[in-house]
């Protein structure tokens, strides 16, 4: 498994090409470097570089890619278990389509969830720069004559899928790399985005706000939402008590769908999150009642990267409701 991370090592932070890079647990403040890495193992993880870990991509058998940002309180043997479960699961259902490829950010998972969640959301802003110099790399190895010839171009997919507070991570490497690097804005760079459980404003996805960008580097914006995910009340208590009052977009959809993009969809899944994830109801996109076997919300989205279309049926859609009856 090949994977990117802003967590420190415990040796140098400048890059040597085949260390064995071990994860600095005790310290969980974003760096500014970004490393390139493949896991061969339990706690056994090879620093590889940039352009390899480009070069693996273009060259890997599957036809497209689906990058997962992971929520907050997750150390990197926690995504690595989701990162397997995941790549199982697409693997069962078409193989060869899919790798999955985890962005691993600094959280610490020590403390209660009220200081756990405010360490976090710091680190996920603070990933931001980290990870938009990530997707400048891209561009840069996309746009060799050296790495990806007329004849020779680069044709994977991408996707995105961001949960929980990866979608803070996300939103804000996009507006991190758009000031910074992107005079004329952001590429459309994925062909889907998935936001579940998303830990941000309701309303991020407007125009004006900022996550507008999402919708702008994405073919398609589908947002995961259910009321009773407990895992985003305590996010929202934590919120309040901080006197930020808001609905996270996690519990009920873009808060107005007239004032996002066209390109935006919202998938109501109060029927089904906390029977796949009980009790919290807030990891529900991996399988569902049955062990082993995708859920609705996984097949969903599988759906969507096969075809690259939320609703291929009704091209007018934006929105339904999943049951698993």
């Amino acid at each position: 498994m090949i994977f990117v991370t802003n967590r420190f090592p415990t040796q140098s932070i400048k890059t040597r090409i085949g260390r064995n890079f071990v994860f600095d647990l005790r310290n969980n403040a974003p760096s500014n470097s970004v490393f390139f890495c493949e896991r061969t193992g339990p706690d056994t993880h090879t620093e590889i570089g940039s352009i390899a870990f480009l070069n693996r991509l273009k060259d890997s058998k599957c036809r497209q890619i689906l990058v997962y940002s992971h929520g907050f309180s997750m150390l990197p043997e926690d995504v690595f278990r989701v990162t397997r479960n995941l790549q199982s699961l697409c693997d069962k259902s078409k193989r060869n389509e899919i790798l999955v490829i985890p962005l691993i950010w600094p959280c610490d998972n020590d403390l209660g969830i009220v200081g756990d969640y405010w360490d976090d959301q710091k680190a996920a802003d603070q990933s931001a720069y980290s990870f938009a110099r990530v997707l400048q790399k891209f561009l840069a190895w996309r746009a060799s004559p050296e790495f990806n010839p007329a004849d020779d171009p680069c044709l994977k997919r991408i996707n995105m899928l961001a949960h929980s507070m990866g979608n803070r991570v996300l939103r804000e490497t996009l507006v991190e790399w758009n000031a910074n690097d992107l005079p004329a804005g952001v590429p459309m760079i994925f062909r889907n985005t998935f936001m579940i459980a998303a830990d941000v404003v309701n309303e991020t996805l407007h125009r004006g706000q900022r996550g507008e960008l999402i919708s702008h580097a994405s073919r398609n914006v589908v947002t995961y939402h259910a009321s009773d995910d407990l895992a985003l009340r305590a996010s929202k208590a934590a919120n309040l008590k901080n006197r930020i009052a808001s609905r996270r977009l996690g519990h009920t959809g873009p808060e107005d769908m007239e004032k996002t993009g066209r390109n935006v969809f919202r998938v109501d899944c109060d029927d089904i999150n906390t029977a796949y994830d009980h009790p919290t109801g807030h990891s529900y996109f991996l399988t569902g009642k049955a062990r082993g076997k995708p859920g609705k919300v996984f097949q969903h989205m599988f759906d969507c990267i096969l075809t690259g279309r939320v609703f291929p049926e009704d091209p007018d859609r934006r929105a339904t409701v999943l049951t698993d009856g």
